[in-house]
């Protein structure tokens, strides 16, 4: 299996079934004017006593972007307050995770996303008592995906997103505007569809494991509401957006059947298509391929009462709550991922193209101070939204990925299959509140 990325957190049709997404990795480098590898406060505080030092296990997926390894086996030898040991786990990692938490005190501290069922078993620790001073600088958004029930289970590490890519000479040669509806993007991807390049390209799946959030957020709804207690998008305007896209599918502008799925940027920088929805991580192959013949949107929205949007995806630094250091382990994920900004900033940009998790170290990012970066950033700030989260059962993902399909594939009437999904993820949250 190949390795994983951080852009494996996005995929609709791999929420709650991961490492079906794992045909979205790569490698990512950093690029010339990346941050130097950090140096201030990078050893910790003097140990309190001369007793002998805890041992922490801490665990990470295997990242495809080269350099990150190293960092990290580098952050953790500089702490002096317990010996902690990193291993790297290619592979299926959060299956991995899964069995751990149910049979082991290991890892001590790993990164995830939190969910309900390991709160439910007391598998994870609260950290909000680590998170409090600094708990304002995340936003909503990134901090929902480790929040089960008002408390914080994970201290994100680092936020990645998509955003729509367009051909700025393609456009104008076409006449078009950057699109700033659900229709302008429909009529833009049916005008720049000509001499052999199609206009949008949303993925091999027209778009069913991309867009559906997207959409779902067009409209000014989400996946679910009121505090996670109910579903989010039993509403006709549900319907409506994810009809949208069967007539993108039908409509012959989508481009299908790339050598290359959405994760990767070969389809947009290679002219197979005008436009095409894909992760921040690939900016850099496109900025070397293109120069500055591109421009970046969040989604457009599908009318007034709605809004544009990006998803966000985030780990976070989380605690075993069978360890038998939890203490230490708290102590260590304070350090490394509240205390310590400068290695933070280093983890986020200094390895392929993301965010840093924390809003003030965001101004710090050189690279997202101007240009496209500053727009992507923007977006995150004022646009983001959480794919699923913690109490979105793989039972609801699964029942409204079916009924996307079958609305944007099939043709199948959009209301109907809405209101089947919409029952599925009733019955969960049935089942998980009563």
């Amino acid at each position: 299996m190949q390795q994983l990325s951080r852009r494996s957190l996005f995929s609709l049709a791999g929420m709650g079934a991961v490492g079906a997404v794992a045909a979205a990795c790569g490698s990512n480098t950093g690029r010339p004017g990346d941050p130097p590898p950090s140096t201030a406060a990078s050893a910790g505080p003097p140990p309190t006593s001369s007793a002998p030092k805890a041992t922490l296990q801490q665990w990470y997926h295997a990242y495809g972007e080269d350099g990150v390894q190293d960092a990290v086996k580098n952050y953790a030898a500089s702490y002096r307050n317990a010996l902690v040991k990193v291993q790297w786990n290619p592979g299926d990692y959060d299956s991995k995770i899964v069995t751990a938490l149910q049979n082991s005190a290991v890892p001590d501290v790993f990164e995830a996303q939190v969910k309900i069922d390991w709160v439910r078993q007391n598998q994870v620790v609260a950290l909000d008592d680590v998170l409090a001073p600094v708990k304002n600088d995340f936003s909503p958004a990134v901090l929902a995906a480790q929040t089960v029930e008002g408390k914080v289970y994970g201290i994100p590490q680092a936020v990645d997103t998509q955003v729509l890519y367009y051909r700025k000479s393609l456009l104008q040669s076409a006449g078009v505007q950057p699109p700033q509806t659900v229709d302008e993007l429909i009529d833009a991807a049916g005008k720049l569809s000509k001499d052999g390049v199609k206009g949008l390209f949303v993925g091999n799946d027209g778009g069913v494991s991309t867009l559906t959030g997207p959409l779902m957020w067009s409209a000014g709804l989400d996946y679910l509401k009121n505090g996670n207690r109910e579903v989010g998008f039993d509403d006709p305007r549900a319907a409506t957006a994810f009809g949208k896209l069967h007539t993108l599918n039908a409509n012959g502008s989508l481009l299908l059947g790339a050598p290359a799925d959405w994760s990767d940027p070969g389809a947009f920088v290679d002219g197979l298509a005008a436009m095409q929805w894909t992760g921040l991580w690939n900016l850099p192959k496109i900025r070397d391929a293109l120069d500055e013949d591109f421009g970046v949107l969040p989604f457009p929205k599908l009318d007034d009462s709605g809004a544009p949007s990006v998803p966000v995806g985030a780990y976070g630094a989380m605690v075993n709550a069978k360890s038998a250091h939890v203490d230490e382990a708290k102590a260590f994920v304070k350090w490394l991922w509240i205390d310590q900004t400068d290695k933070q900033l280093e983890f986020a940009t200094r390895f392929g193209f993301h965010l840093p998790a924390r809003q003030s170290l965001v101004a710090r990012a050189e690279r997202l101070r101007s240009g496209v970066g500053a727009d992507v950033a923007r977006f995150v700030q004022q646009n983001s939204h959480l794919i699923g989260g913690p109490v979105w059962t793989q039972q609801a993902n699964t029942a409204l990925s079916d009924a996307v399909a079958k609305i944007a594939k099939e043709g199948a009437d959009p209301a109907a299959q809405t209101k089947t999904a919409v029952g599925v993820a009733q019955a969960e949250l049935k089942r998980l509140f009563g």
